[in-house]
């Protein structure tokens, strides 16, 4: 008779042991099941895209395809293809505003390597990361090089997005300021003048600092930049300030633009340097953006009016759908419902509130935490979404993340009829 094993206790490494899953992944699991068990559940969580509702650019897959026939499958450029960081040299100087050599290009598979790129070349153990909540891993990231994390909260009274006044007070101890425009998860912008005071302050420091110290420097994601919607207009740092060229290092790339989120090209550009070491680092990692895909991108992108038809189209979809969802919120408030949501500026977010902590549902079940209110909404009004603590803001926050990626316009109208009818069964 055999006598089951006791599991051994493995040990690992005190980061893995200690790295925190994802949030979202942790909902999108439960989510998943519900659809699985048969129900019909409006799933606003990832933001990422349906293709058959988003597909990427027609030329782009053909390009794609016609690159795998030609075999052009073997290892790409460490930095990526130099026809694509030529292509993209010309995308942001032509669409952009920004003039930045192939040298000053480097390309990966997606914005997460270029990220923890990033943050492996500026970041030293123990140096100061400042970012704001909600934003997205720059926690994980800061955990990953065994930094210090100084974390601003920023308040829908700016449309979540710092200012230069939350940052002033940790400046001097910085490294790396985080900042995304337009912001993953609240689908808002920078303002001109609230960006312009948070280079002037890295600037300032700088200066401060004098040319032998390790400068502060700004990580600027604006993988969304190419979907602003109505009169939204997206800034940039180098463009608004030349000087902060010296300090910034963008993550950029077609994932979200051009619905390519499983393609995986991705771009930074920043000082030479910066670029040279990162290039160092990933090319030990090897996550290059494959080669079919990278030359299929550089001749996608060699035709810039067809990219700028593929984006007119993109952002009129997506704003059909924010805009929808909006509309439908602010009806929700205007009927005494306990919600309220930020207009959408850009990206494919919206800002949604669900305030009803102490409310009782039908069978006197109190909501107490947002925990309970995300349950509610999912199991009631068949909706998921994302709670912003999963962006890093307090776990009582009664602010969420709606994505429309992978939603269909019709899904605007049921979504908030579902919301309606659970909303009217609490006390």
């Amino acid at each position: 008779m055999s006598t089951a094993q006791k599991p051994l206790d493995l040990k690992v490494s005190k980061l893995s042991e200690n790295i925190i899953g994802s949030e979202i992944i942790k909902l999108a699991a439960e989510v998943n099941e519900k659809i699985k068990a048969g129900e019909k559940i409006y799933n606003m969580t990832i933001g990422d895209f349906n293709p058959k509702v988003f597909p990427i650019p027609a030329e782009l897959k053909q390009d794609i395809l016609d690159a795998y026939n030609d075999d052009l499958t073997n290892y790409p450029a460490a930095d990526g293809m130099l026809e694509l960081r030529e292509a993209v040299s010309k995308l942001l100087k032509e669409r952009g505003g920004l003039n930045y050599s192939s040298s000053e290009i480097l390309i990966a598979a997606g914005a997460r390597p270029v990220i923890y790129s990033i943050f492996r070349t500026l970041v030293d153990p123990n140096d100061t990361v400042v970012f704001a909540v909600p934003s997205w891993n720059n926690n994980h990231y800061t955990y990953l090089n065994g930094a210090k994390a100084v974390v601003v909260q920023a308040t829908v009274e700016q449309n979540f997005m710092p200012r230069a006044a939350d940052i002033k007070p940790y400046i001097q101890q910085a490294t790396l300021v985080a900042l995304c425009s337009p912001q993953n998860p609240t689908g808002t912008v920078f303002s001109k003048e609230g960006l312009e005071e948070i280079c002037d302050l890295i600037l300032a420091e700088n200066v401060r600092r004098g040319p032998d110290a390790k400068p502060v420097y700004l990580m600027y994601d604006q993988i969304y930049w190419a979907l602003t919607l109505g009169n939204t207009k997206h800034y940039d740092p180098v463009s608004l300030r030349p000087e902060m060229k010296n300090y910034t290092v963008f993550v950029d790339g077609i994932s979200k633009s051009l619905s390519a989120t499983g393609v995986r090209v991705g771009w930074s550009m920043g000082p030479k340097k910066v670029i040279d070491k990162m290039k160092a680092i990933l090319t030990h990692i090897g996550a290059w953006a494959p080669k079919p895909e990278q030359m299929a991108t550089a001749k996608y992108l060699s035709n810039l009016n067809q990219y700028d038809k593929f984006l007119a189209e993109q952002k009129t979809k997506i704003s059909a759908r924010l805009d929808g969802f909006y509309k439908g919120f602010m009806a929700l408030k205007a009927e005494g419902y306990k919600v309220d949501a930020v207009a959408p500026q850009a990206a494919i977010y919206l800002t949604i509130r669900f305030n009803l902590h102490g409310m009782k549902t039908a069978d006197g079940k109190v909501l107490d935490t947002t925990k309970d209110v995300t349950k509610y909404i999912l199991d009631e009004a068949k909706v998921a979404v994302v709670p912003f603590y999963a962006f890093g803001t307090d776990e009582n926050s009664s602010w969420y993340r709606l994505s429309v990626g992978t939603c269909k316009v019709e899904d605007v109208e049921g979504a908030i009829t579902g919301l309606r009818n659970a909303l009217k069964k609490l006390s």
